[in-house]
């Protein structure tokens, strides 16, 4: 009788063992993607502050142009209305930058917003007189600056992306995730080149 008790108990004691190490193992899992899913959610807040930077640049370019460009008006509208379509996607992102469907909605924005922009540019290198605009050469180079800390922030928020991806990917780490909240893949964030990262070309 006593043999079959102290079996129960080494048994038991086995069972509860395993049960330790497979909650410590869950544990580890679980908190390391939450810090994965934290450094997406921090670089994005790096790429947050450069897109805001570029949306506030955009409304001083339009008033400036609007001086000079009498019959322009449908470009002019078409930029103002492609940055509040992106700020708006910039706001719900940010409330979850680790939502693939949001992030991509973003993208989709900001790429249009690039497209507007690009029209404007063509547009102004028409009009000498608002090419040469002081106003207008400086607010080109503050969105060149911008554009090209944004290529910065996208690409460390990106390699967040992957190592959040890769690391809730993989096996075993896959089952944790989706039992625990982290079910659906971060995306990266693709942006199509601006016109405004590009040096504007002079002529001697």
């Amino acid at each position: 009788m006593t043999s079959v008790i102290d079996n129960f108990f080494t048994t038991l004691g086995i069972f509860l063992l395993i049960l330790a190490i497979a909650a410590v193992f869950i544990i580890v899992i679980f908190n390391t993607l939450v810090k994965y899913r934290n450094f997406v959610v921090n670089a994005f807040a790096q790429i947050d502050v450069q897109l805001h930077r570029r949306h506030d640049l955009i409304p001083n370019l339009v008033n400036t142009c609007k001086a000079y460009l009498d019959h322009e008006h449908a470009t002019l509208k078409q930029v103002t209305e492609a940055r509040n379509a992106a700020l708006s996607c910039l706001e719900q992102a940010k409330q979850a930058p680790s939502n693939g469907s949001l992030i991509k909605k973003l993208a989709g924005a900001e790429n249009m917003l690039t497209q507007a922009l690009s029209g404007l540019q063509v547009t102004i290198e028409d009009y000498p007189e608002l090419k040469a605009n002081e106003t207008v050469k400086n607010l080109h180079e503050e969105l060149v600056s911008t554009e090209n800390k944004i290529a910065f922030a996208r690409q460390a928020y990106n390699d967040e992306v992957m190592q959040y991806n890769t690391y809730k990917q993989s096996f075993p780490n896959n089952i944790v995730a989706a039992k625990f909240g982290h079910k659906d893949d971060a995306s990266m964030l693709e942006l199509a080149q601006s016109e405004y990262r590009q040096a504007p070309s002079v002529q001697l």
